[in-house]
């Protein structure tokens, strides 16, 4: 087993934030030399040195309803995780580093320009038990967004900008519970039954950008074939 490294995130962009919006910025700030919170630090346990290494795009964008965050659900052929909601990401290629990964998998899934997207900071890498990935978030924002749709019907089977206002939304929110006792955050948005690794991730940028509002932890979304 290899030591995980510190559950803190550090910007990419080190001087000059200037060229994203205030509510950007300060996520960027608020991130920066952090821990993440929420239940998301479950899995900051250590990695064996046979974990696949991968990455994920958080990509942030200016909408029509205000800041929002670009999501995908996998093809439900896929080998692992099929038919869950995720951010566009997978594994890392030999050579490659893990934002041009985050950025390459963006877009051969949603069809976005790579060029359109500015990453501002990299959260600590957080390990995946069940598919043993070991998984690098990239936080980033789209400074020009385009038009985004499942580029292969194979791989992805929807894509979708979901509005912070919507994630926040305390009718949106709830979480799921499986049979081994597991426990987590959830989020109903865009006719999509956001949980587990990527909606600990949603709830973690949340509290980071200083979004969450107080919601029912009471209340548990059915997990079809999961619960």
């Amino acid at each position: 087993m290899t030591e995980a490294e510190p559950l803190v995130a550090g910007r990419l962009l080190i001087d000059d934030l200037s060229g994203l919006p205030a509510w950007m910025s300060a996520l960027t700030r608020s991130v920066d030399g952090h821990r993440l919170p929420g239940p998301i630090a479950q899995l900051s346990g250590l990695a064996p040195p046979s974990a696949r290494r991968g990455s994920v795009l958080m990509l942030f964008g200016d909408g029509p309803l205000g800041p929002d965050l670009l999501l995908t659900e996998r093809a439900a052929s896929m080998r692992s995780h099929a038919g869950q909601p995720a951010f566009p990401g997978g594994s890392i290629d030999p050579g490659e580093g893990v934002v041009e990964a985050a950025l390459r998998e963006g877009q051969e899934e949603t069809g976005l320009d790579p060029a359109s997207v500015l990453p501002v900071a990299l959260l600590p890498d957080l390990f995946l038990t069940p598919s043993s990935f070991l998984v690098s978030p990239v936080l980033a924002y789209w400074r020009e967004p385009g038009d985004v749709r499942a580029v292969d019907p194979a791989e992805t089977a929807a894509v979708a900008r979901v509005p912070v206002t919507e994630l926040v939304d305390p009718a949106n929110r709830g979480q799921v519970r499986l049979s081994n006792g597991w426990m987590g955050p959830a989020f109903r948005v865009a006719d999509l039954l956001v949980w587990g690794f990527t909606a600990g991730l949603v709830d973690s940028l949340l509290e980071l950008g200083g979004w969450s509002q107080p919601w029912d932890r009471q209340r548990l979304f059915h997990l079809p074939g999961f619960s």
